[in-house]
This record gives structure tokens, sequence and C-alpha cells, in this order.
């Protein structure tokens, strides 16, 4: 519970307003998975953050910092699906790109989108392997 409490300047002979809290105010602590969802509803298509950020009950800058973080934590990598040749699942159609071919029969695909740094990081990864 929050009280205003005014007291009487004597330089400027106004008044001052000072906030009292009555309680000990706790910072709220968020789950990743909490910070993912919110981050997530967000960016969504159509949404616009500080709606987003009013129904959490955060700032917006705090939603752009959880994306900031969030992106940093990913380290730049996505989550790969591996599947054996031939299994059937349809492939998307081929975008441009570099295919490149390791030893043990290991092959990588490099959209052309994809930022240089990101992809000399791959290529080093797969080459240690």
């Amino acid at each position: 519970m929050q009280t205003a409490v005014f007291a009487p300047v004597q330089e400027t002979g106004g008044v001052a307003s000072v906030e009292v809290l009555a309680s000990p105010e706790r910072r709220r602590r968020w789950s990743n998975e909490q910070k993912q969802s919110i981050v997530a509803a967000a960016f969504a298509p159509g949404a616009m953050v500080r709606d987003v950020a009013r129904q959490a009950d955060v700032t917006s800058s705090l939603i752009y910092r959880w994306r900031r973080d969030l992106q940093a934590a990913a380290n730049g990598f996505a989550r790969v699906l591996m599947a054996p040749a031939g299994d059937g699942i349809a492939a998307p159609p081929p975008l441009p790109a570099i295919e490149i071919e390791f030893a043990g029969h290991v092959r990588a695909r490099i959209p052309e989108s994809v930022p240089p740094a990101l992809a000399a990081a791959v290529v080093a990864a797969l080459a240690r392997r």
C-alpha cells in the first residue's frame, strides 16, 4: 500500500510530495519459459510490444532486453533436426545456397540469407567433428 505524504519546503514555499512504501517492494523473478512466452507474444505478427508489456505488467524496455538476452543465449545457432537420407520426408524447395560436404558423409547446406559470420562458425564447428 502506498501513502502520499506532503511536507512543506521552506526554500520555495511550495509543497513536496514524498512516496512512502508501506510494504517491502520485491523484484519479480521470471523463469526462462515465462520470458520466452512474453517475448514471443510481443513479437508475434500484429502484436504491439507496449500492449503485451501492459498485460504482463512489465516495461517495454524489459521485453526488448529479454529478447536481446535470449538471442545472445542462443549463440546464433538454431535447433537442427537430423533425418536419414531417403526416409520419405519431403524436402523444402531449394533456395540459393552453398553446399559443403565433410568427411564422414556430413553435408551442410547454408542458405544465402545466413550472415557470413554465422556461416563461418557453422563450417568451423563441423570441421572439428
